[in-house]
């Protein structure tokens, strides 16, 4: 072989070799061609993956938010509805103490007695915040009804209690009896004649004197011919009086309660002994207290 062969063939395997190097790099971009749009495509995946998963974050952020609005809202309802029935519970504690009802049947104080064999029906369910509302508001109308009827019924009895305080009623003494009554008598003093504006029930010395009605105290002191007097206006025009008193518990401006102390009984003024004179007025004039005294035992 002449040494042109020789550079001809050497020719060809270097064009061989290079379209081998060739070949072998045009597969290799290829191959990072395809890994590259491999790797966009999982980008890209991993991009709307991210984008999910904040607009769920979000999501949950905000149901969060608005469950626990819900749950904000429920919980000032109740605080509310705590309050109406503390006041429920105040008036009806009222009651209680007027005596109006008996303290063993109605305790304020201990939440009402409920009870029944438990029901396996829908043993696991809990009532939803919608649930919740509706029997709140439910509630809400139902305690402002009875409310208001409460309200109503506390008027009336107050004012039924004013007018029971207001009623003259009883005897002006704990203990003691009837030693002079109303009217013309013979004067202990002279023997004459003589007008009695009210009655005298005696007893024993420093006994008690109480009001037989509610009003307020008018005169609280010496007068002449009554020894220590008080005298008691109830309004409407009547007026008792209490008298030859040993010493007095109130004084003038004082607001009494029936059958609150007065005084205690003596025999100051123009008196024989320990006893209190007891007038009841009307506009103005004596009546017979008898008949007041009688009223107690109707």
């Amino acid at each position: 072989m002449n040494t042109e062969n020789i550079r001809f063939y050497a020719r060809i395997a270097a064009f061989a070799v290079a379209l081998a190097l060739l070949a072998a790099l045009g597969g290799y971009g290829f191959a990072i061609h395809q890994v590259a749009q491999e790797r966009a495509a999982e980008a890209e995946q991993l991009a709307g993956w991210q984008q999910t998963l904040e607009r769920e974050r979000s999501e949950v952020a905000q149901l969060k938010q608005t469950v626990q609005q819900r749950i904000d809202t429920l919980t000032m309802r109740v605080g509310q509805l705590q309050g109406r029935m503390l006041r429920l519970d105040a008036l009806g504690q009222h009651f209680i103490d007027s005596g109006l009802v008996a303290g063993s049947e109605f305790n304020f104080e201990q939440p009402a007695a409920v009870g029944g064999p438990a029901s396996t029906r829908h043993a696991d369910d809990s009532f939803s915040t919608g649930e919740l509302s509706a029997m709140i508001t439910q509630m809400e109308r139902q305690l402002e009804d009875r409310a208001r009827q409460l309200r109503i019924l506390d008027k009336l009895v107050s004012r039924q209690q004013l007018e029971d305080q207001q009623y003259v009623e009883g005897r002006p003494v704990t203990w003691g009896w009837v030693s002079s009554k109303y009217g013309y008598r013979s004067d202990p003093f002279n023997g004459r004649r003589a007008w009695h504006a009210g009655i005298d029930v005696a007893g024993r010395d420093g006994g008690d004197v109480i009001s037989v009605a509610g009003g307020v105290v008018s005169f609280a002191g010496d007068r002449h011919g009554y020894g220590n007097l008080v005298e008691i206006n109830h309004g409407d025009g009547l007026v008792t009086r209490y008298g030859h008193a040993k010493s007095l518990a109130v004084k003038v401006g004082d607001v009494v309660e029936k059958g609150q102390l007065i005084a205690q009984m003596g025999s100051t003024g123009r008196s024989t002994g320990p006893h209190v004179h007891f007038e009841v007025i009307r506009n103005g004039r004596t009546e017979d207290p008898e008949k007041y005294m009688h009223r107690a035992s109707r």
